[in-house]
Protein backbone atom coordinates (compact mmCIF):
# COMPACT_ATOMS: atom_id res chain seq x y z
CA UNK A 1 0.00 0.00 0.00
CA UNK A 2 1.50 3.46 -1.02
CA UNK A 3 -0.32 5.74 2.04
CA UNK A 4 0.62 9.66 2.34
CA UNK A 5 0.63 11.01 6.48
CA UNK A 6 0.35 14.92 6.57
CA UNK A 7 0.77 16.28 9.56
CA UNK A 8 -1.13 20.12 9.56
CA UNK A 9 0.58 22.10 13.14
CA UNK A 10 -0.53 24.75 15.15
CA UNK A 11 1.26 27.20 12.63
CA UNK A 12 -0.71 25.59 9.92
CA UNK A 13 2.26 23.89 8.59
CA UNK A 14 2.08 21.27 6.58
CA UNK A 15 4.46 18.01 6.83
CA UNK A 16 4.18 15.29 4.42
CA UNK A 17 5.24 11.61 4.89
CA UNK A 18 4.90 9.26 1.38
CA UNK A 19 5.33 5.57 2.67
CA UNK A 20 4.94 2.32 1.60
CA UNK A 21 3.20 0.02 4.21
CA UNK A 22 1.65 -3.61 5.19
CA UNK A 23 0.16 -1.97 8.26
CA UNK A 24 -3.59 -2.80 8.53
CA UNK A 25 -4.13 0.25 11.01
CA UNK A 26 -3.00 4.12 10.72
CA UNK A 27 -0.92 3.34 13.96
CA UNK A 28 1.33 0.89 12.75
CA UNK A 29 1.85 2.92 9.58
CA UNK A 30 2.69 6.28 11.96
CA UNK A 31 5.05 3.99 13.55
CA UNK A 32 6.47 3.31 10.21
CA UNK A 33 6.92 7.08 8.98
CA UNK A 34 8.70 7.88 12.34
CA UNK A 35 11.92 6.27 10.27
CA UNK A 36 11.28 9.20 7.92
CA UNK A 37 10.71 11.68 11.44
CA UNK A 38 7.12 11.48 11.85
CA UNK A 39 7.02 11.60 16.11
CA UNK A 40 3.71 11.10 18.33
CA UNK A 41 3.10 10.74 21.65
CA UNK A 42 -0.51 9.85 23.72
CA UNK A 43 -2.17 8.11 26.31
CA UNK A 44 -3.09 5.01 25.91
CA UNK A 45 -7.46 4.64 26.65
CA UNK A 46 -9.44 1.83 26.60
CA UNK A 47 -10.46 3.11 23.06
CA UNK A 48 -6.86 3.36 21.96
CA UNK A 49 -4.25 5.77 21.39
CA UNK A 50 -4.93 9.79 22.05
CA UNK A 51 -2.60 11.51 20.52
CA UNK A 52 -1.60 14.80 22.64
CA UNK A 53 2.10 15.32 20.56
CA UNK A 54 2.73 15.04 16.95
CA UNK A 55 6.29 16.23 15.82
CA UNK A 56 6.65 18.05 19.31
CA UNK A 57 3.40 20.36 19.13
CA UNK A 58 1.49 19.37 21.63
CA UNK A 59 -2.69 19.90 21.65
CA UNK A 60 -3.95 19.84 25.33
CA UNK A 61 -7.73 20.15 25.26
CA UNK A 62 -7.91 21.36 28.78
CA UNK A 63 -5.86 24.16 28.12
CA UNK A 64 -7.50 25.73 25.13
CA UNK A 65 -9.26 23.48 23.37
CA UNK A 66 -6.93 22.05 21.38
CA UNK A 67 -6.53 18.28 20.01
CA UNK A 68 -5.22 16.18 16.85
CA UNK A 69 -7.84 15.33 14.40
CA UNK A 70 -7.38 12.40 12.18
CA UNK A 71 -8.96 13.43 8.56
CA UNK A 72 -9.13 9.98 6.23
CA UNK A 73 -9.25 10.98 1.88
CA UNK A 74 -10.68 14.72 3.24
CA UNK A 75 -12.84 13.49 5.75
CA UNK A 76 -12.98 13.84 9.34
CA UNK A 77 -12.35 10.24 10.79
CA UNK A 78 -14.48 7.83 12.36
CA UNK A 79 -11.85 6.09 14.40
CA UNK A 80 -9.16 6.54 15.99
CA UNK A 81 -5.11 5.59 15.00
CA UNK A 82 -4.92 2.04 16.41
CA UNK A 83 -8.49 1.14 14.60
CA UNK A 84 -8.35 3.48 11.51
CA UNK A 85 -8.05 1.36 8.80
CA UNK A 86 -5.48 1.39 6.21
CA UNK A 87 -5.42 1.13 2.47
CA UNK A 88 -4.01 1.57 -0.92
CA UNK A 89 -4.29 5.16 -2.02
CA UNK A 90 -5.32 6.31 1.47
CA UNK A 91 -4.47 9.79 2.34
CA UNK A 92 -4.14 10.92 6.09
CA UNK A 93 -4.18 14.27 8.02
CA UNK A 94 -3.20 14.79 11.48
CA UNK A 95 -4.41 18.41 11.79
CA UNK A 96 -4.21 20.35 15.31
CA UNK A 97 -7.55 21.47 16.11
CA UNK A 98 -8.81 24.10 18.48
CA UNK A 99 -12.63 23.16 19.46
CA UNK A 100 -14.56 26.37 19.19
CA UNK A 101 -18.06 26.25 20.86
CA UNK A 102 -20.89 27.80 19.32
Amino acid sequence: KEITIEVIDNQGESTVYEIRTDAQYLRQAMEEASSKGLTFEGDETEYGLTLMSVNGVTADFNVDGAYWSIMVNGEYGMYGADSQPVTDKDEFQLVYTVFVAE
